[in-house]
């Protein structure tokens, strides 16, 4: 396959920004970086990088995750001047949750709002972080968890932005010839979604004390516990002072139900409705609708309207830092793309082919590639019209366990890069949500996400040496 490609060279900006963020502690400095090194491979000079920066943030794709993390950032600040969370954060302390009770509350939280992976590590994070730091659960430890059961359970589920988008890929490919045939091939495929279900799974088990803590959460869970640092010393918060020192407005009475669960049933439902209806969640435009609900209803409450539009002002100054990063990441992630970063991948990957490893090998480079760039729907993009085509060349255009597993093995392979790279949306999102420094978040997070990696890939071995 003749696919263009800038040869190894391709990789440079995505191993700049992966090293650097390790060696330095600062993403955003390693991130910079890594755009002026890449510009300058490409040829495109010094001058190249604000162009680079304007064109890859000029586009839908981050104007949508720009404008939905500020609404969120703003929904997060009304419930902080309400005292809806305080509120809420006193509601758990009352029953007296331990540690264990406390993370897997966390957990549940995070499947209930399983529609959105940007609102679910960012809602986890913001509801849990007061509650986990009175039962000294570092940030890492709540950060893991947020994003854990993010993108891995929206991956999973057919009702989400996810999987339209995975069945939009997969129709006009081989017998696949419309959105029904699409729904079945992904329903089929979530029990061969290896990795998010372990993933989902072993968050869980971790959660619940089952499974105990090891490697640098182990560390940072004995700090939080015996020194009751919740975070390293030296470390650097992923989010706005703004949240931090925000208080509830003075003489009223915090409403939990109506500044607090009314405005995230009215976002499951909003989401789930447009879905039904529309074939298509309209998730942006829910959560503007509940901002402006909340904004409204605090004004019944009696807060002046200055206090109002203080508030929001505050929103999105907290969601500042989460957004800077985003933009270099999505920076590195065009990149990646202009130099033929993904094609090098499949290039170098398709001499070892067969169909006992394909589901395998097809996993393995997703997860490359979503690593690489820190976004897992350009992975589908690239991986799947060419992994589905190769399925159905060994099938003869017939929907078999093989199909079902190389379409199972794109998905899970792309969350799995997803979900170990420090230039990931939903990564630098969990980090946000948690208050938690983001390469502590990265650093801790990784073991977990490889063991659930190689689970994962040993399942597909077994699968293809023994059904394909």
């Amino acid at each position: 396959m003749d696919l263009e490609t800038m040869g190894w060279i391709s990789l440079l900006p995505a191993i700049i920004a992966i090293v650097l963020s390790f060696a330095t502690k600062n993403t955003i400095v390693a991130l910079i970086a890594a755009c002026l090194v890449g510009t300058l491979a490409a040829g495109q000079g010094i001058m190249g990088l604000p162009t680079l920066i304007k064109e890859a943030t000029g586009t839908t794709g981050f104007s949508w995750v720009m404008l939905l993390n500020l609404y969120i950032a703003i929904i997060v600040a009304f419930f902080h001047k309400t005292g809806a969370i305080q509120a809420f954060s006193d509601w758990v302390h009352s029953k007296n949750l331990k540690r264990k009770g406390v993370q897997l509350l966390a957990w549940f939280l995070g499947i209930f709002v399983y529609f959105s992976d940007s609102f679910s590590p960012l809602f986890v994070g913001t509801v849990m972080r007061d509650i986990s730091d009175r039962a000294k659960i570092s940030k890492e430890k709540l950060s893991y968890i947020a994003d854990s059961t993010a993108a891995p359970v929206s991956v999973l589920v057919p009702i989400t932005g996810w999987a339209a988008y995975l069945m939009g890929l997969a129709v006009g490919v081989g017998c696949i010839v419309s959105q029904s045939d699409a729904q079945r091939l992904f329903i089929k495929a979530i029990p061969l979604n290896f990795y998010p279900l372990f993933a989902v799974i072993m968050v869980g088990l971790v959660a619940s004390g089952i499974v105990k803590d090891f490697g640098p959460m182990k560390k940072a869970e004995l700090r939080a516990i015996n020194e009751g640092k919740v975070l390293r010393d030296g470390a650097t918060p992923l989010i706005g002072k703004e949240l931090l020192e925000m208080k509830p407005y003075p003489g009223i009475a915090p409403k939990v139900f109506l500044n607090f669960v009314l405005p995230v049933i009215l976002i499951i439902v909003g989401a789930m409705a447009t879905f039904f209806i529309l074939k298509s969640a309209k998730t942006m435009e829910v959560f503007l609708g509940v901002v402006i609900f909340m904004a409204i209803s605090m004004l019944i409450q009696g807060i002046p309207f200055r206090e109002v539009m203080d508030t929001v002002t505050q929103g999105i100054k907290s969601g500042v830092p989460a957004v800077t990063l985003l933009a270099l990441a999505y920076s590195v992630n065009k990149l990646s793309t202009d130099m033929g970063t993904a094609n090098y991948i499949i290039e170098n990957c398709e001499s070892f082919l067969s169909p006992a490893v394909l589901p395998a090998i097809i996993f393995v480079v997703a997860a490359v590639m979503a690593f690489a760039t820190g976004s897992s729907w350009g992975t589908f993009a690239i991986c799947m019209p060419i992994a589905l085509p190769l399925a159905f060349a060994y099938t003869n255009d017939t929907m078999t366990t093989l199909v079902v597993a190389c379409f199972a093995a794109v998905a899970g392979g792309g969350v799995f890069g997803d979900h170990c790279s420090p230039l990931s949306d939903t990564t630098i999102l969990a980090s946000t949500g948690a208050g938690a420094d983001h390469i502590d978040h990265v650093k801790t997070q990784l073991p977990y996400s490889l063991i659930c990696g190689a689970l994962a890939v040993i399942g597909y071995l077994i699968l293809g040496f023994t059904s394909l």
